[in-house]
């Protein structure tokens, strides 16, 4: 699958592969990968095409929000990462709360169209990810994925950081754990 795939930096060219992977719903209930980067009460006055409209707004102010996987010309995979200050919300988690000083990069959320689901995507577009991250001058990577309560499936809506398994096939490793679910896992760029 891995021959198959490319990557690109979601930019205001790749705007329309981005809807037509995220549909009418943003994805998740009207998310459009927003919500650690607003209040709680800013992400739910603005569910829909609200958020769509402020993931618009920064993909037009030239930040990269985030990198999309294709499979030929078909967008179907989607990974935001961006400097841990463009979350504000991650500071107010009581969980995902910063473990030390150091400057990170965060993993905010990790999207795979359905029929891509379980081919070792999510992995792939963690590493290329990570290198985006490093050409932007990151030197850590942080990601806060669910950690399934069993072998079975986690339905898609609770795993969208992702699973430990991808981050643990691209390199990373967990740091600390405040929840039974919730690993903090980092990879150093250096």
């Amino acid at each position: 699958m891995s021959t198959e795939l490319s990557f690109q930096p979601l930019t205001i060219d790749q705007w329309n592969d981005f809807v037509s992977l995220f549909g009418e719903r943003g994805a998740c209930g009207g998310c459009w990968c927003m919500l650690w980067r607003l209040t709680r009460k800013q992400f739910e006055s603005q569910k829909g095409e609200g958020n769509k409209l402020a993931m618009n707004a920064i993909v037009d102010s030239g930040e990269v929000p985030g990198i999309l996987a294709y499979h030929n010309t078909e967008a179907i995979g989607w990974c935001a990462i961006a400097p841990r200050s463009s979350y504000p919300a991650l500071l107010r988690s009581r969980i995902l709360q910063p473990i030390d000083d150091r400057t990170c990069w965060s993993v905010a959320r990790l999207f795979i169209e359905k029929s891509f689901r379980k081919k070792g995507i999510s992995t792939e577009l963690l590493r290329t990810a990570s290198e985006y991250a490093k050409s932007q001058g990151a030197e850590l990577v942080e990601g806060y994925p669910v950690e399934p309560k069993s072998e079975k499936d986690i339905p898609p809506a609770f795993a969208w950081t992702g699973i430990p398994k991808a981050f643990i096939r691209a390199g990373f490793k967990e740091v600390v754990r405040r929840s039974p679910t919730r690993p903090i896992m980092r990879l150093e760029l250096s």
